[in-house]
């Protein structure tokens, strides 16, 4: 880390300001250069010209030095803020490489911050995923691990781990004496309520995870039931195609929307209906297909038709599902009543019309949406997070069975892989390659 690095640190396009950020022993050396009017007192804003490799001004704009260790990356930073426009902004790059700075990888900005001991693995990745958060709750979240949150929950799991494996080496050092039946039973029980935390955690963070990536909302039924006119509804313009012929929808069509707080994925599905047509066959699948993979299904079955085995099929789908969110809707409510199936009735059952009146739907889906931003409760943001933790609550599990059977060289191993893995998700030990991974997944300038 002996170089210096430049990026620009704002999306591209154009904007009211551009940030470049400059990060290495020789960033204010470059900054001279590039703004020679520059003081470069540490956290004091200046209004300097900034100029190309040849001396000729490019803009007018804002130089921050910040000193080292007290920077993001813990090295010498300075940040210019010029006028917005990718031109401006890739000039005062281009200055500052002519200077000898490098460009930035992306997320170095971040992995230098993380060796010089600024932040710590999980602070970093809330940091990459507080960007792309999808909705207030999202980002409230990962704040708080910004703040440590998640570190401090990683160090005192470790630290109950160490003391168990320090208490078996000691079992082990002292094997020719009695050990104590009640510090098995303690030890067992704290690694026991310890697992079970470590595995509650990780159901939790499965089932909120769309409150950063954006939940996946299926919108499924029978042909003809209105799902295209509903996802057209929800859009407020013609996205899907909309007729009378059944089977006219024969793919999945996935959109954005904002409900509330939150951006959610909508996916209008193809008819799922046993079909001999190829093409539509392949449509039905991968309706089943977004069935599985959706957080949220809205199913809909039409109120001014009869009940047929269609609407069998789809009920029989709905009664397989499970660790979904299920909301069930009649639509078509402004025709004649047709449909009478009293097994619906198991449902919170909503009465909609696509074309005129879903506010219920919404309500339904804002509430279970908001429901899931208010628990308090910790957050694992990434599935290498969610991996390390699961992978920590089977290596307990698996230490459990010898320390009952007195087997206390097995116990250690498995608590030490068990301290391994909750490492993972602030300081591994074989740390280069997954650094490497998880740091080239940022953007650039960060």
């Amino acid at each position: 880390m002996n170089d210096t690095i430049a990026a620009i640190a704002t999306a591209h396009g154009v904007a009211s300001i551009s940030i470049i950020r400059l990060s290495g022993p020789r960033a204010p050396e470059i900054a001279r250069r590039i703004a020679p009017s520059a003081s470069l007192r540490p956290r004091h804003a200046q209004l300097c010209d900034l100029c190309d490799a040849a001396g000729e001004l490019i803009d007018r704009g804002i130089v921050l030095y910040f000193q080292a260790p007290h920077s993001y990356t813990g090295e010498e930073i300075v940040e210019f803020q010029t006028h917005g426009g990718l031109v401006v902004a890739e000039q005062i790059l281009e200055s500052a490489r002519a200077h000898r700075a490098r460009l930035a990888e992306p997320g170095e900005f971040s992995k230098r911050a993380f060796l010089n001991g600024k932040i710590d693995l999980s602070e970093a990745e809330a940091i990459a995923k507080i960007i792309e958060a999808k909705s207030v709750d999202a980002a409230r979240i990962l704040a708080r691990q910004i703040k440590g949150e998640l570190g401090r929950f990683v160090e005192e799991s470790r630290e109950a781990l160490l003391r168990a494996l320090a208490h078996s080496e000691v079992m082990i050092d002292y094997a020719e004496e009695d050990i104590p039946e009640d510090l098995i039973e303690g030890l067992k029980e704290q690694l026991t309520g310890l697992q079970s935390s470590l595995e509650h955690i990780v159901q939790s963070s499965r089932r909120r995870r769309g409150l950063i990536e954006g939940f996946r909302v299926a919108i499924v039924g029978k042909p003809n039931v209105g799902k295209s006119s509903l996802l057209n509804a929800l859009l407020s313009y013609e996205r899907a195609i909309v007729s009378e012929i059944a089977g006219t929808t024969r793919d999945t069509i996935e959109e954005q929307i904002r409900i509330g707080s939150h951006i959610v994925r909508i996916i209008d599905t193809a008819g799922i209906r046993r079909t001999e047509d190829r093409v539509e066959k392949i449509g039905v699948e991968r309706s089943l297909a977004s069935l599985e993979e959706a957080e949220i299904v809205i199913a809909l079955f039409d109120a001014s038709r009869p009940w047929d085995e269609e609407d069998e099929e789809i009920l029989k789908r709905l009664e397989d599902l499970q660790d979904k969110e299920l909301i069930v809707a009649l639509n078509k409510t402004d025709l004649p009543r047709r449909l009478e199936e009293p097994r619906l009735e198991r449902f919170a059952l909503l009465e909609i019309s696509a074309r005129r009146n879903f506010a219920h739907l919404l309500e339904a889906l804002e509430k279970h949406l908001d429901s899931l931003g208010r628990d308090e409760e910790l957050m694992l943001a990434s599935a290498r997070q969610i991996e390390a933790v699961e992978e920590c609550a089977r290596q307990i599990a698996a230490a459990l069975a010898p320390l009952s059977a007195g087997e206390l060289e097995l116990f250690s191993y498995h608590i030490q892989e068990a301290i391994r893995a909750i490492s993972q998700i602030t300081r591994p030990y074989e740390s280069e390659e997954i650094l490497d991974r998880m740091f080239g997944e940022f953007c650039l300038g960060k």
